[in-house]
C-alpha cells in the first residue's frame, strides 16, 4: 500500500513539474506575440512572417534554460527562496541562450541577430511574467496539496528538541504537501507545537512495528532518539526498508548540549558546531563581498557631486569636522573606525551616549540626515575598506560592546561577521536607542537569526526594506 502511494506521489509531482514546464513556454509565446502585436516595427515583419524565426530561436533558448533550470515547485521541499534562484536563473540562461543562437543561425538565415537591449528587456519582460505565473501555479499547488492530494505523511521517533526544526520546515509551507501524525517518545516534548501530538510511547511504537506486515500508514519517518541506543534504531530501519518508508536520523544532541547543534561538512564527514554560518563558505564569502564592492562603489561615486552641499550646510550649522569618525568593533571584536556625516554638535559623551529623539546635542540638518539615513552614507567607504558589510549586524560603541558582552548571553556571536550599514534588527522594528536590556537582546536575536540564514536573497530583501524607510519614516529613527 505504502509503495503505491509513494509510486502515485511521484507520478503526481512529475504531472505538475511537466505542466509547469508547458506553462513556461506559454508564457514566453503569448509575451512573444504581445510585443509583435503591440511594437509596429514587429508587427510588419510578423505579416512578412518573419516572425517564426524568432519565435524559433526563443523557444529553442527556453529549451536550453529548462534543461538546466527547470522548476522545484513540484518538490515537497521546495522553499520560496528556491523557486525565486530558479526562476531568475531560468529566465538569465533564457536570455543568453536565445542571445548566443540567434547570432549562430544569423548567417545561416540572412537575418541580423537582435540587438542587445531588445534581448535586455525581452527577459526582463518574460522574469516578470515567470514570476507571476509561477506564484499562481504554486498557489495552485498549495491548494491542490492543503486539500489532501499529493500529501506525504510523516511521523517522529523520539522527543528532542532536535527535531522541532525539521518540524518546522515540513509544516511550515502548506506548499510542500507535508502531513505530521505526531511522534511517539517515553518522555512528551516540552514546548512541543500545537500540531505535533504525541502518539504513544516507544514500546508502542515498537508494538506497531511488529504487528503491521502489509501496509505503511506513513511515507516519512524521522528518527530522533540517542545513538546509544542502536538496536532500536536498526530495528526501524529494517522497518523501513521493508515498508518502503522513508528513514531520516536526526541526531538527538540538544540534551547533552543544551543547544542545537548545526551540521557542517569538513572533508567530507559531518560534523557539528553550535552556530551555522552559511559565510563560513568561501563561495558565499566571494559573492557577498564582491557584492558589497560593486554597490559601494556605486553609492561612493554618485555620493561625489553632492558632498561639497552636505559639507557645506554641517559647516554651517554647527561647526567642527564634517565627518564623525568613532571606534567600533567589528569582525571577530576586531576595532574599527566607523565613518559617519556629523549630525551632531561636537560634545564628550559621543562615544557613550546613544542619540535619543528630542536629543539636544542633534542639530536640524544633522537631525534630517538621521531620519533619512544619509549620515550613513560614508560607511560605504567602510565597506569598500572591508570593514563592513552592506548588510550585517550594527556595529556598537566600544563601550556598549563591553557593557552588553557581560549583561546578555551570546551577545558577541554577532561579531562572526562582517557588521552591515544596515541589518535585519533594522528593518524588523530594532533600530535606535535601546532604553531596556529586551530590547538589546531582541536585536542580538535577530542578528543572530541573520547570521545563520544568510542568502543572497536575504541580503536583497533586507536592502529593499531599508530603502523603502527613506520614504516611509521609521518611528525609531532619530
Amino acid at each position: 500500500m505504502n509503495e503505491l502511494n509513494i509510486r502515485q506521489d511521484t507520478k503526481t509531482n512529475n504531472l505538475i513539474r511537466d505542466f509547469v514546464i508547458l506553462l513556461d513556454f506559454i508564457v514566453l509565446n503569448v509575451l512573444f506575440c504581445l510585443w509583435f502585436y503591440i511594437d509596429g516595427e514587429w508587427r510588419q515583419l510578423s505579416h512578412s512572417h518573419d516572425v517564426f524565426g524568432p519565435l524559433f530561436v526563443a523557444n529553442l533558448g527556453m529549451v536550453v534554460a529548462q534543461y538546466f533550470y527547470s522548476t522545484v515547485i513540484h518538490k515537497h521541499r521546495s522553499t520560496t527562496d528556491q523557486v525565486l534562484r530558479q526562476v531568475t536563473y531560468l529566465a538569465l540562461l533564457q536570455g543568453v541562450a536565445t542571445c548566443v543562437l540567434a547570432a549562430i543561425m544569423s548567417p545561416a538565415t540572412g537575418k541580423p541577430a537582435p540587438a542587445l537591449s531588445f534581448t535586455a528587456i525581452s527577459t526582463m519582460v518574460l522574469y516578470i511574467g515567470l514570476l507571476v505565473s509561477r506564484f499562481a501555479e504554486r498557489w495552485a499547488v498549495k491548494h491542490f496539496r492543503r486539500i489532501g492530494r499529493n500529501t506525504r505523511k510523516v511521523v517522529f521517533v523520539g522527543a528532542d528538541e532536535s527535531m522541532l526544526p525539521i518540524y518546522d520546515f515540513l509544516v511550515g509551507d502548506p506548499a510542500s504537501g507535508y502531513r505530521v501524525e505526531g511522534y511517539f517518545a517515553d518522555n512528551t516534548l516540552q514546548d512541543a507545537p500545537d500540531g505535533l501530538r504525541h502518539l504513544g510511547t516507544l514500546a508502542e511504537f515498537d508494538y506497531k512495528m511488529a504487528t503491521v506486515q502489509g501496509e505503511g500508514s506513513v511515507d516519512e519517518l524521522y528518527c530522533c532518539i540517542p545513538a546509544s541506543d542502536m538496536e532500536r534504531i536498526r530495528r526501524i530501519m529494517f522497518y523501513c526498508d521493508n515498508h518502503v518508508v522513508h528513514f531520516y536520523f536526526i541526531p538527538a544532541i540538544s540534551r547533552t548540549f543544551g543547544h542545537l547543534l548545526k551540521p557542517e561538512n569538513i572533508g567530507g564527514t559531518t560534523v557539528f558546531t553550535n552556530w551555522g554560518e552559511p559565510l563560513m563558505i568561501p563561495a558565499n564569502k566571494f559573492i557577498k563581498r564582491s557584492f558589497d564592492i560593486a554597490l559601494s562603489s556605486v553609492i561612493l561615486l554618485c555620493l561625489l557631486p553632492f558632498l561639497p552641499l552636505i559639507a557645506l550646510i554641517i559647516k554651517i550649522q554647527s561647526p567642527g569636522p564634517v565627518f564623525f569618525k568613532q571606534a567600533r568593533t567589528g569582525l571577530n571584536g576586531r576595532e574599527f573606525f566607523c565613518y559617519k556625516f556629523r549630525s551632531m554638535h561636537v560634545n564628550s559623551d559621543a562615544d557613550r551616549v546613544q542619540a535619543t529623539e528630542h536629543d539636544p546635542r542633534k542639530f536640524a540638518f544633522g537631525n534630517f540626515m538621521r531620519k533619512t539615513n544619509i549620515d550613513e552614507l560614508p560607511q560605504f567607504f567602510n565597506v569598500l575598506r572591508g570593514d563592513m558589510s552592506i548588510v550585517g549586524p550594527r556595529p556598537h560603541m566600544l563601550y556598549h560592546t563591553e557593557m552588553y558582552r557581560k549583561l546578555i548571553d551570546k551577545y558577541m556571536v554577532r561579531h562572526f561577521v562582517r557588521p552591515g550599514i544596515t541589518g535585519w534588527s533594522q528593518v524588523t522594528g530594532f533600530r535606535g536607542e535601546t532604553k531596556e536590556l529586551w530590547q538589546m537582546e531582541g536585536r542580538v536575536r535577530r542578528d543572530i537569526w541573520y547570521i545563520e540564514n544568510w542568502s543572497v536573497w536575504l541580503d536583497i530583501r533586507i536592502i529593499f526594506k531599508t530603502a523603502w524607510q527613506v520614504f516611509v519614516r521609521d518611528k525609531n529613527a532619530y
